[in-house]
């Protein structure tokens, strides 16, 4: 009775040990996945599905989303930041250490084997002979030569899970690196649209300026035939010199983008120029599906790495129980050894040994404990990690999505204020030529459409960062059709 007792307990026993020991399986976490983008129109796929069950996918083209801006310059700047950007070779560099870490606990898999082979010369002494004291004795020289193998049973996943975390954290490094590669593309592009819009500005203030050079110069002439008093040709000169004024500041900002383009590129500042590229009025920007927010976790480099960390952190919790349980080593030798290296390979010089030990913790002063107390609590932080960083993405898209929204709303207003503050101008300035109103009349009137003016290509260039920010937002791509598509459309 006993024996069979023993017999149903003890396959029991071992399960509980084994299930003890083992890294627990991964649980994803519960997060909230909006049907769609508040922000965004409402699609619904052909089978008449709104959302999908988000599958890791950070491997997936993203394709040259920077394409579809239709700009060569911008394209060449992209080749040049893969090639020679500081920060992305670091992250390269970065990337091959994981994967070498990764190959380094993939090696405890296998039985580790080498070779040793070498030669020794020296005297015993007599006592140590087996000779009366003061005996002669001869020195000696032995070789040897041997052939060792040692393996780590894997008996509670101890190797297992740590390669496993390897593996993981790998994939983290790897995910990472995209994340670096796609913040460099975006701010490359930022960069650029950011200097276009500065030079479209330039170029309005340089209209400005002309047409406050032309007013001083009117002014002046009828100050000097008595028409009008020194008061309205000051005003005249005051104007010049603030708007001359306006336009040294957009010079110092657009060498410092440049300065910073150039950093991106990895070229020394000195070294890079850009011409005057200014963006102009009809530029059209592509218009870029938002797609589902279940596609956004599948997309985004950096959701990837937190989803890697949270995996590799459950993987070291099976690495922590481990400890806790026998370690079996193996390990054998064979070799032999001779007075000449002849003698050390023949059959009767052999020696050999073969052992095993297992090894098992007893008093640790709850070291062991204390450690998969840790992994669990970092497998808790990874998941909060997780969870906010899925938040921060949601919101990065509707914030983008919003701006876009709001930015074509002002684009229609200022498309009308611009036709108002033209036709005020004009008309202000014919009656101030005919004598009818005075210069603060004429001088309100220009100020109002230069001001209106610059808010027009404020707003363009920020329609550009916007549009590159929400491609980031999005992981820095799209599925091909749906791109192909939107943009075939636009």
């Amino acid at each position: 009775m006993k024996a069979m007792i023993a017999r149903g307990i003890a396959p029991l026993m071992a399960a509980l040990l084994l299930s003890a020991c083992a890294a627990p399986a991964f649980r994803q976490p519960e997060v909230s996945v909006p049907v769609a983008f508040k922000e965004a129109a409402v699609h619904t796929a052909a089978d008449g599905s709104r959302w999908q069950v988000a599958r890791p996918a950070e491997q997936q083209a993203r394709g040259e989303w920077w394409l579809a801006f239709q700009d060569p310059t911008l394209t060449a700047l992209m080749d040049e930041a893969a090639r020679n950007n500081a920060s992305l070779a670091v992250a390269a560099a970065r990337v091959k250490q994981a994967r070498a870490i990764a190959g380094i606990a993939e090696a405890d898999r296998i039985p580790q084997v080498g070779v040793g082979m070498g030669a020794q010369r020296g005297r015993s002494s007599s006592l140590e002979a087996g000779l009366p004291q003061g005996s002669p004795v001869a020195p000696r020289t032995t070789y040897n030569a041997s052939l060792s193998a040692s393996y780590e049973v894997d008996l509670f996943g101890r190797v297992s899970s740590n390669v496993e975390a390897a593996r993981q954290d790998a994939g983290a490094v790897e995910a990472s690196y995209r994340s670096v590669l796609l913040s460099l593309q975006a701010d490359v592009a930022q960069g650029w649209f950011r200097l276009r819009a500065l030079d479209a500005e330039l170029d309005t203030l340089a209209q400005t300026v002309r047409l406050r050079e032309e007013s001083v110069g009117v002014n002046q002439r009828r100050f000097d035939l008595g028409d009008i008093g020194e008061f309205d040709l000051t005003r005249a000169k005051t104007e010049l010199a603030t708007t001359r004024l306006e336009a040294v500041g957009l010079q110092r900002q657009r060498a410092t983008t440049e300065h910073a383009l150039a950093v991106l590129l990895g070229r020394p500042a000195a070294d890079f120029t850009t011409g005057a590229a200014p963006l102009p009025p009809g530029a059209q920007m592509p218009v870029i599906p938002a797609g589902l927010p279940s596609t956004l976790l599948e997309r985004r480099p950096d959701i990837a790495q937190a989803q890697r960390g949270m995996e590799a952190a459950n993987a070291r919790i099976g690495v922590a129980r481990a400890a806790m349980f026998p370690a079996l080593n193996i390990d054998a030798a064979g070799g032999g050894v001779g007075g000449t290296v002849a003698e050390v390979f023949k059959w009767s010089s052999r020696s050999w040994v073969l052992g095993a030990m297992l090894s098992l913790p007893i008093i640790d002063g709850g070291r062991n404990k204390a450690n998969i107390t840790r992994s669990e609590a970092a497998l808790e932080e990874a998941v909060g990690a997780y969870r906010e960083r899925v938040l921060v993405a949601f919101a990065e898209v509707e914030d983008n999505l919003a701006g876009l929204r709001v930015l074509d709303a002002q684009g229609v207003q200022v498309d009308e204020a611009l036709v108002s503050a033209r036709r005020s101008a004009e008309l202000a300035r014919k009656l101030y030529d005919a004598g009818r109103s005075s210069y603060l009349d004429l001088l309100d009137a220009q100020r109002n459409l230069a001001a209106v003016e610059r808010t027009a290509v404020q707003l363009r260039g920020d329609r550009a960062l916007t549009t590159v920010a929400l491609i980031r937002a999005l992981g820095g791509g799209w599925d091909a059709p749906a791109a192909s598509n939107a943009l075939a459309r636009n």
